[in-house]
């Protein structure tokens, strides 16, 4: 069973906002007491929070599905539906959040960060808030929108001050169970260490972690091995640390040819080139693992590196390593400076910026894209004519007939608004906020080609091969002869 996850895919799903409410205040004396139709709720958001306490990202290996609660819809008597709540799912310290294209989405460090990872759908608006002047007891209400969906890969990069890196079986994960309260398994045979190692370490005033990345071998960067699923760890090191194991017993291994292949691998993975680099000569109790770092070394001082001989079995030589290390740490910090605290970007649209845009299709129509454009589409009821007519006043008002007229589109032309096709009307742009019409209707779309209700329940009885003049199911237009 998997115990320590550092990549996954979620699949997140925010709320949907709940649908508005079209309502008429009914009560006795009160022939007129207008609308009062409440707004629907928000639907939650699906948010990423660091979590000091949690180090891995296991539990999403296992549940990839996340969902936030939906806005409830609005009702009668100007009461507002509840919004949805959001759905805080606690990651570690360190985790970086990739799109489906592989963009970088957020990079979450620091104790309490947050990212909505899925925006809730915006509640409808009640037929209340949608009453005005001209048209005041609106016989419609807009549709809740729905919440954001979408596919994130997670990839956890330990936090850690110093990085260890060597061959298998070098003594890594035997230093860090040294120097610290990690317990890592221990054997003598290569890839024993399945998963990286995380270790906090204290030398005088000084505390710092140590993270081992296990599996490096020759083309590591490229796929072989284990080290490409665990390179990552190591980015956010301040100094690296060669490992190399000087009592090995295998045929023809040399430790600095180890040092140059591993160098290599970090080369070609790229992004370390600027971190400080020591060397730890392991396992100098045995008596020719000391000889072959007594004759090694030369040739690493010589590189300009800082090297230790030490034996993690009789402790030799952890004290000027760890102190040695605790400089450098320090030395990064100051450098880096306190971490700045989380601040809210607000990214505001310019003021001349078209808030939508009208391109050709391939099929000779044309399609809009903007945020309000699609939104209002999502929001409309399209059984509803009168729904139907204010999105035409909307869109209008915001310039979208104009833009259709400049590219060259012509009445009759498929318009396209958020994956709902329609034929472009012209006419649909006129004031008719001032006619007087019954609830739930618009001249407009009478008077034009598009079938009315009575029209489309007399195709339905045909199709269902019932007698149009019979009685039985009637329309919201059919009162029969004795109305």
């Amino acid at each position: 069973m998997a115990t320590f996850v550092d990549r996954v895919v979620l699949h997140v799903t925010a709320g949907d906002g709940g649908h508005g409410c079209a309502s008429v205040h009914r009560e006795k004396f009160k022939p007129l007491g207008g609308p009062d139709g409440g707004n629907g709720g928000k639907g939650g958001d699906v948010v990423l929070v660091v979590d000091p306490g949690v180090h891995t990202l296991l539990d999403f290996h296992y549940r990839p599905h996340a969902k936030a609660t939906n806005g409830r819809p609005g009702m009668g008597a100007n009461r507002y539906g509840a919004n949805g709540d959001d759905l805080e799912l606690k990651v570690p310290d360190g985790t970086v959040v990739h799109g489906e294209d592989g963009e970088v989405l957020a990079d979450l460090t620091g104790a309490g960060t947050r990212f909505v990872v899925a925006h809730g759908g915006h509640g409808g608006l009640g037929n209340a808030a949608l009453a005005t002047a001209k048209r005041k007891a609106p016989g419609f209400a807009l549709l809740g929108e729905p919440g954001d969906t979408q596919d994130v890969v997670l990839e956890l990069k330990s936090v850690a001050d110093v990085g260890l890196v060597g061959f298998p079986s070098a003594g890594k994960s035997s230093l860090i169970a040294v120097v610290s309260a990690a317990r890592p398994k221990i054997a003598d045979y290569p890839f024993t260490t399945l998963v990286p190692n995380l270790g906090v370490v204290t030398a005088g005033e000084t505390v710092f972690t140590m993270a081992d990345v296990p599996g490096l071998i020759p083309g590591a960067a490229t796929g072989r091995g284990l080290g490409l699923e665990f390179l990552r760890h190591i980015e956010r090191t301040a100094v690296l640390v060669h490992v190399v194991d000087t009592a090995t017993e295998e045929p023809g291994r040399d430790p600095v040819a180890d040092i140059d292949a591993l160098e290599a691998e970090l080369s070609a993975y790229g992004g370390l080139e600027d971190r400080p680099r020591l060397v730890v000569l392991n396992k100098v109790d045995v008596p020719h693992g000391r000889e072959l770092a007594e004759i090694i070394r030369p040739d690493l001082d010589a590189r300009g590196y800082q090297v230790f001989e030490i034996s993690t079995v009789t402790r030799e030589g952890l004290k000027p390593l760890l102190f040695a290390l605790a400089a450098i740490v320090e030395e990064e910090r100051a450098r880096r400076g306190a971490p700045d605290p989380t601040r809210i970007v607000l990214r505001p649209v310019a003021v001349d910026e078209t808030p939508f845009s009208v391109t050709p299709d391939d099929e000779g129509g044309y399609v809009v894209r903007g945020v309000k454009p699609e939104r209002w589409v999502r929001q409309t009821d399209f059984q509803n004519d009168e729904a139907v007519g204010y999105l035409a006043d909307r869109l209008a008002k915001l310039g979208v007939e104009m833009e259709l007229a400049k590219v060259g589109a012509s009445a009759g032309d498929a318009v396209t608004i958020g994956g709902v096709t329609f034929d472009w009307e012209p006419t649909l742009g006129g004031a008719a906020e001032v006619l007087l019409t019954r609830r739930g209707e618009d001249p407009r779309l009478a008077l034009s080609d598009r079938p009315g209700a009575s029209d489309r329940l007399l195709a339905r009885r045909r199709r269902r091969g019932q007698d149009p003049d019979a009685g039985g199911e009637r329309g919201a237009y059919d009162y029969g002869d004795d109305r």
